[in-house]
């Protein structure tokens, strides 16, 4: 048999697939999810995401230091506040849960880079994700408290602010508001392209924001649409976004191929809580292998086209890419 092209050549020992590797990444594309609420000595367990808590601000540097040992320096806070209301005052308060875990981290960690979650739905006595007029979120009542929420974050230390709750015209608000009081360098990663999922359920639990009626199909993206993602991530590009997310990662890898065709733009990808789940799931029945399978998630989300990847498993990762089983 006469071949001339063999690809097994490039596959013949871990020095040369190394070597040919297409898709690479490192632990500054990390990103981990924290849970941050008030209390005190309060590190719980969530029992859907087996291995993530709820910490009080007098437990969250223990885990902010485990963090660093392992070189992952950017967070992502969610706020879970002590008291509700219909129009989550809590989310913008100065003494509110995340600003007093900002100011902390300003003080205690100066290395660590804080994001913080823009969004209501942790806030609000009724779980939607900003104003309610009779059963529907009121789209532009909403901008001025979701833009006052960033604006109190930027106050109060986060580096960059991450919207998350779908209103048309939230990053627009936001940045005119954060650029009007002189902090024109606070940048937006904005969940441009944040499917209405069943994957968020274990996320609901941890944060206590499922709605009390109905469900956000009337903000949140159908998951059928692909063409409406391109729509919603050149707006917000218009609008001022510095970085366009997409979520969740696992089954929506098209479409962050698809963003990152069309936009210049870095491209975040969101592994979510049901993804995270169903993985410890899984290998608590020891079904799969979850270290390789971690590794493949990843290593398939980067290959569709992430630039950052915002993960519960971060702290495997990183240890992964050290390990040089992946990246």
């Amino acid at each position: 048999m006469d071949l001339t092209k063999r690809p097994r050549r490039l596959r013949n020992n871990e020095i040369i697939r190394k070597m040919v590797r297409e898709t690479r990444m490192d632990q500054s594309s990390l990103i981990y999810p924290i849970f941050v609420q008030e209390g005190e000595q309060i590190k719980e367990e969530i029992p859907s995401m087996e291995g993530q808590y709820r910490y009080s601000l007098d437990q969250l540097p223990f885990e902010l230091e485990k963090l660093l040992q392992k070189g992952i320096d950017k967070v992502l806070l969610f706020g879970i506040p002590k008291e509700k209301d219909a129009c989550g005052s809590q989310a913008y308060a100065q003494d509110g849960i995340v600003q007093k875990a900002l100011r902390l981290i300003s003080e205690k960690f100066p290395e660590v880079y804080p994001i913080t979650d823009v969004c209501m739905c942790e806030y609000t006595s009724h779980g939607h994700c900003g104003v309610l007029e009779e059963k529907d979120v009121n789209n532009d009542a909403t901008l001025e408290l979701l833009a006052k929420t960033a604006l109190s974050h930027v106050q109060a230390g986060a580096k960059m602010v991450a919207p998350s709750d779908m209103m048309d015209g939230r990053v627009g608000a936001i940045r005119a508001l954060l650029d009007k009081h002189h902090y024109e360098n606070a940048a937006i990663m904005s969940y441009s392209v944040k499917y209405a999922s069943a994957f968020y359920g274990p996320f609901r639990e941890a944060a206590g924001s499922a709605p009390s009626f109905g469900d956000r199909k009337s903000y949140q993206m159908d998951f059928h649409n692909r063409r409406e993602a391109i729509k919603e991530a050149l707006l917000d590009v218009e609008e001022g976004a510095d970085i366009i997310m997409v979520k969740p990662a696992m089954s929506y890898l098209d479409i962050v191929r698809e963003v990152k065709d069309q936009i210049t733009l870095p491209v975040a990808a969101y592994s979510v809580s049901g993804e995270y789940a169903m993985v410890k799931a899984a290998a608590k029945l020891g079904y799969i292998d979850p270290d390789r399978i971690i590794c493949e998630m990843a290593a398939s989300a980067y290959r569709a086209g992430t630039d950052i990847y915002i993960t519960y498993f971060a702290k495997e990762i990183a240890r992964f890419m050290k390990e040089g089983r992946i990246g």
